[in-house]
C-alpha cells in the first residue's frame, strides 16, 4: 500500500441541478494545484445517484500514488456506507483523496480517520432531516393540513413570468407579488424576450 501522494491530482466537481454553480469548487480546485485537464464533472447529477458518469471515469483512471480532490467529502460520497466504502477501496489501491473544505487527506492516518468520522456525521445529518420531515408531515396530517410546499396559483406564476419577461429584477417581482425569491426562481424561466 502507498504511504504518501506521489501520482497526479484528480479533481472531481459535482452539481446536483442545472441552476447550480460549480465555479466554488473549480476555484477550490485550483487553489489545491488541481490542473483543469484533470478534472471530471458530473453536472446536474444528483448524490443519490449510484451512477455517476465523470465520478466512474475517475475512479477508473486513478492509479496508485494518484490524490482525488474534491471539494467537499459530499461530492463523492451518496452516503456513509458509500464514502466508507469508497475510501477502503481507494486506500487498498493506494490513492488518496483529499477534501478541501474539510481540510481532510486520507494520505495521513488521522485523514483518513476524520475523513470517515466526517462522512458517518453527515449522514447522521441526513437521516436526522429525513426523521424531522416525517415527523413533520404527520404532525400536519393530524391537524387536517397538508405538509410541503404551498402551491402557487397559475395566475400568480403567469404574474411572476410576465414581470420577469419586461425586465423587472427577481426581488422586485418577489415583493410586487409578495412571494419569496425562491418562488419567483420556482416558477419564471430566464426572460423570453
Amino acid at each position: 500500500m502507498t504511504t504518501s501522494s506521489t501520482g497526479t491530482r484528480l479533481g472531481y466537481v459535482r452539481v446536483s441541478t442545472g441552476k447550480q454553480d460549480e465555479s466554488l469548487q473549480h476555484d477550490a480546485l485550483d487553489n489545491a494545484k488541481v490542473l483543469k485537464r484533470n478534472r471530471y464533472v458530473d453536472h446536474g447529477v444528483s448524490g443519490s445517484k449510484s451512477s455517476r458518469p465523470a465520478l466512474d471515469a475517475m475512479l477508473a483512471d486513478a492509479s496508485t500514488g494518484d490524490t482525488i480532490v474534491v471539494y467537499k467529502l459530499d461530492r463523492i460520497g451518496r452516503s456513509t456506507a458509500h464514502v466508507a466504502q469508497l475510501l477502503a477501496n481507494l486506500t487498498e489501491r493506494g490513492i488518496f483523496v483529499e477534501s478541501i473544505s474539510d481540510g481532510l487527506n486520507s494520505s495521513t492516518p488521522t485523514g483518513r480517520a476524520m475523513l470517515q468520522m466526517l462522512a458517518i456525521f453527515a449522514e447522521m445529518e441526513r437521516s436526522f432531516i429525513s426523521e424531522r420531515t416525517i415527523a413533520g408531515l404527520a404532525a400536519a396530517k393530524g391537524k387536517n393540513r397538508k405538509g410541503g410546499r404551498p402551491r402557487t396559483d397559475p395566475a400568480t406564476a403567469r404574474k411572476a413570468q410576465t414581470l420577469r419577461d419586461s425586465g423587472e429584477s427577481i426581488a422586485e417581482i418577489s415583493s410586487t407579488l409578495e412571494i419569496s425569491v425562491a418562488t419567483v426562481y420556482r416558477l419564471t424561466s430566464a426572460p423570453r424576450g
